[in-house]
């Protein structure tokens, strides 16, 4: 019998689940940065080694509640209606990903900027990003000519989550008075456009 195919037994369910609700109440009640490994496991009354066994690091907590989160939204890109979903031109759907993913992560940038992990490759952090694969298969659609999609995949993902990552401050990102959405909203489509028709 395959032990790692194995579903979680119940009682592991129950405290992922238990941890996840406890962090999302320390998120709103206190903000990301009194959220640890040691405080996550006082507020929530397990031991440290379960919160260590489901989520591995500080990072991973964020991870995990964005993971939670992104579940919508990849159901709308995977089968919502266009031109998120299928159904409009692999133009069309670059443009609707970019605009879609940008006010994703305005709306959830404290967990993931604090998903974000030293050790793993910024702003992508797993092997295997959603932003990369699903670039990547709407690149293959297009006409670009001799060029290298897997590196263009990685760029226009690194252009498209970079800023809110990486680069723009919390004020920038707060400010009522910089219509921080339309502009990134603007320039992918700018950039997707360029690539379209260089």
């Amino acid at each position: 019998m395959d032990l790692t195919s194995r579903p979680p037994r119940a009682d592991a369910s129950r405290n992922r689940n238990h941890l996840l609700a406890t962090a999302r109440t320390m998120l709103t009640d206190h903000g990301p940065d009194r959220i640890t490994m040691d405080a996550l496991a006082d507020c929530s009354g397990l031991g440290k080694g379960t919160v260590f066994r489901h989520f591995g690091t500080r990072s991973g907590i964020f991870q995990a509640l964005l993971d939670d989160n992104e579940r919508a939204f990849q159901e709308g890109v995977l089968s919502g209606p266009p031109p998120l979903g299928p159904g409009a031109s692999p133009r069309e759907r670059l443009i609707a990903y970019g605009q879609a993913r940008i006010r994703f992560l305005l709306e959830h940038h404290d967990i993931a900027r604090a998903a974000l992990d030293g050790r793993q490759p910024a702003p992508a952090g797993s092997a295997t990003p959603l932003s990369r694969i699903h670039i990547r298969m709407l690149l293959t659609q297009l006409d670009l000519g001799p060029v290298d999609l897997d590196l263009l995949a990685i760029q226009l993902t690194a252009a498209l989550d970079g800023p809110l990552l990486l680069y723009l401050s919390k004020s920038e990102l707060d400010a009522t008075t910089c219509p921080t959405e339309q502009r990134l909203t603007t320039g992918w489509q700018n950039l997707i456009h360029r690539i379209c028709h260089p």
